[in-house]
């Protein structure tokens, strides 16, 4: 939950950019020329010059200008960017559609026990999430596909946690999406994957919460193989007021 600075935002343009970039063969390596990719961006070659230079300042490709094109490849993040994308589509045209990431368990600095249990986010952890966790987070690395995955979690819905402050500094936002952990023949179902806006943490690494120790709960150990079952999450304030109104009425 530590804070750092958050990976640049691509615009609409900049991502119909990466995806004509991908469709060419750009996810390993291809040659592309502005004047080309203008052309399927119906845009001016200085334009899709442009849109290749944010791309590559954004860190979402890579690229070597050479006397007739230059060759392209989208990075990890590029990548991830259009996961994400990927997965609204899905979404929109698909029913019942979970993500699963897969990865080993591993150790931890220690750092969620102190940020779990700031009064900030315990308050709205047990008013949204509708439990408190228990204090610290079970620390996942990702598999090398789930890694490539992890972007479509961005198109799936989450419950918020607000920013807050008190006397000495401000503590940032995070999105925790619902979580069926499964490892082996035993599952924990009122889990949630905790992604902070900010974080230090690397792609490879994912943080989950729960009201009880995952560990004793399913017996797991450093190196144990989980299976992380993401899906749409709701707040657990807004169906108890649903559920007042419902009364009321």
């Amino acid at each position: 939950m530590a804070e750092a600075t958050a990976a640049a935002d691509l615009d609409p343009a900049a991502i119909a950019a990466l995806k004509h970039v991908g469709l060419v063969g750009g996810l390993t390596e291809t040659k592309v020329s502005c004047a080309a990719l203008g052309d399927r961006l119906d845009a001016s070659t200085q334009t899709a010059s442009r849109r290749l230079q944010s791309l590559e300042s954004a860190g979402y490709i890579e690229r070597d200008v050479v006397g007739d094109g230059q060759w392209v490849r989208v990075t990890e993040a590029g990548e991830a960017a259009l996961r994400a994308e990927y997965a609204d589509y899905r979404r929109l045209f698909e029913t019942d559609v979970d993500l699963v990431l897969r990865g080993v368990v591993t150790s931890g600095m220690g750092e969620g026990r102190h940020y779990i249990t700031l009064s900030g986010y315990a308050e709205q952890f047990r008013s949204r999430l509708g439990y408190e966790p228990f204090p610290g987070t079970l620390n996942v690395d990702l598999s090398e596909e789930s890694v490539r995955r992890r972007g479509e979690l961005t198109g799936i819905d989450a419950v918020p946690i607000d920013a807050w402050e008190d006397d000495d500094r401000t503590y940032g936002a995070a999105s925790c999406y619902g979580v069926t952990l499964v490892a082996g023949d035993e599952r924990y179902e009122e889990v949630h994957a905790i992604v902070p806006d900010r974080t230090h943490h690397d792609d490879d690494q994912l943080e989950l919460i729960a009201p009880e120790r995952l560990r004793d709960a399913l017996a797991l150990d450093d190196g144990t193989e989980i299976e992380i079952r993401v899906a749409a999450a709701e707040r657990a304030d807004d169906t108890a007021t649903t559920a007042v109104e419902t009364e009321v009425a």
